[in-house]
């Protein structure tokens, strides 16, 4: 019974905010929707962080210590191709990465908390955070410091997966996403006739050198027990055919699992692009733009997640490459995020995230409420 009035609500939820998808912090009508529904259960809501984020605090018997718990709330610039009733308004936008249902987990935690009458003596604090998909509303939650003052023991995440069967969890020690940053490498030399190249210096010819350069850091200055990838995705420059380039523009992607081995990569790529200017007589700028660092586990969170989901439900998984701004909740506290399978092949919930056909079986968010009420059960005790 119990489940079936759960399973109601986070549905009604997740479907509303399915259908109302607004973009990084432009989160104005979610964020009115999450407001109104945590007055509704009597808590208290602090509002305006970060533009269009909401805080939500139920307290704890003792209050000395809290702990976070966090769903994002952003969608993507995605045109829905599903055929369902609860589709997407709002014409080239899509919840086609999950916080929908990351949404309606945390309302879920939430009713739950207060309809079960859970007794915590730590307050549960409840981030509903705009912009993940960047450029990153956690770090301007941080910055806004209006969780220093609850003296926060461990803060939680986890996001929808369709690569892990539905009813699974995926989860490691240690990084679980990876630190990213992006690059943007600009090759200036000088403009020349095709029949005269000795007269101008050939932008093309020095940007196809830093793109065999850049990729030899990865094989040749990273220790090949770690894991990293550069990934150099747009090139554009030239005025026509029969004319040396005067300038190359270059883009492109880092991806490290640690600061040390980022550090590095980014280290190699000025020290390539320094020799080759001078090599080819041109001149070589680059801009490296730090993104969000790594998200890590903490080990103690993860085996409580053992507890919660049950060892028979846990995948231990390989670290991802992609990124997540999650990552930034460490500074204040350790963090556990885990992966919420979500892939039904007889349901075809196969799609994977950023799909325009992305969606799931709104079932699989009583899993991560139970682990998260689990987990927030077994902090007490400590």
């Amino acid at each position: 019974m119990r489940d079936d009035i759960l399973l109601k609500e986070i549905t009604d939820i997740r479907r509303h905010i399915h259908m109302n998808p607004e973009m990084g912090f432009e989160e104005y009508e979610t964020s009115k929707y999450i407001k109104e529904y945590l007055l509704k259960l009597g808590i208290e809501v602090i509002e305006g962080i970060a533009k269009t984020g909401i805080i939500g605090v139920i307290k704890g018997k003792k209050g000395n210590s809290s702990v976070a718990v966090r769903a994002d709330m952003d969608c993507l610039e995605v045109k829905e191709e599903n055929d369902l009733a609860y589709c997407s308004k709002i014409p080239g936008l899509m919840h086609a990465c999950g916080h929908d249902g990351h949404v309606a987990s945390l309302l879920g935690l939430a009713y739950t908390i207060v309809n079960s009458k859970m007794s915590l003596d730590n307050s549960v604090i409840l981030i509903f955070q705009p912009a993940e998909e960047g450029p990153g509303g956690a770090e301007v939650i941080l910055k806004s410091k209006v969780l220093d003052k609850f003296n926060i023991k461990a803060v939680l995440s986890m996001h929808i997966y369709p690569e892990i069967e539905q009813g699974k969890i995926g989860c490691c020690i240690g990084p679980i996403t990876a630190r990213n940053g992006e690059i943007d490498i600009h090759v200036k030399g000088k403009s020349g006739h095709g029949a005269l190249p000795h007269t101008g210096i050939d932008s093309v010819i020095a940007a196809s050198q830093v793109i065999q350069a850049v990729q030899t850091v990865i094989s040749r200055k990273i220790d090949p027990r770690e894991n990293a990838v550069i990934t150099l995705g747009k090139i554009y420059g030239g005025e026509a055919r029969n004319i040396l380039a005067g300038k190359v523009t270059l883009e492109g992607t880092i991806r490290a699992f640690s600061k040390d081995v980022y550090s590095t990569i980014k280290d190699s790529i000025n020290m390539f692009c320094d020799g080759l200017a001078k090599a080819n007589d041109c001149t070589i700028e680059t801009e490296i733009r730090d993104m969000y660092p790594e998200v890590k586990n903490d080990a103690r969170l993860f085996d409580m997640l053992i507890k919660a989901a049950g060892e028979e439900n846990v995948e231990v998984v390989k670290p991802l490459m992609i990124s997540e701004d999650f990552s930034y909740y460490r500074e204040i506290a350790p963090q556990l995020f885990f992966l919420l399978g979500s892939r039904n092949e007889d349901e075809g919930f196969t799609h994977p995230l950023h799909n325009s056909k992305f969606n799931f079986d709104e079932r699989i968010l009583l899993n991560a409420i139970d682990i998260f009420s689990s987990i927030l059960e077994m902090l007490d005790k400590e």
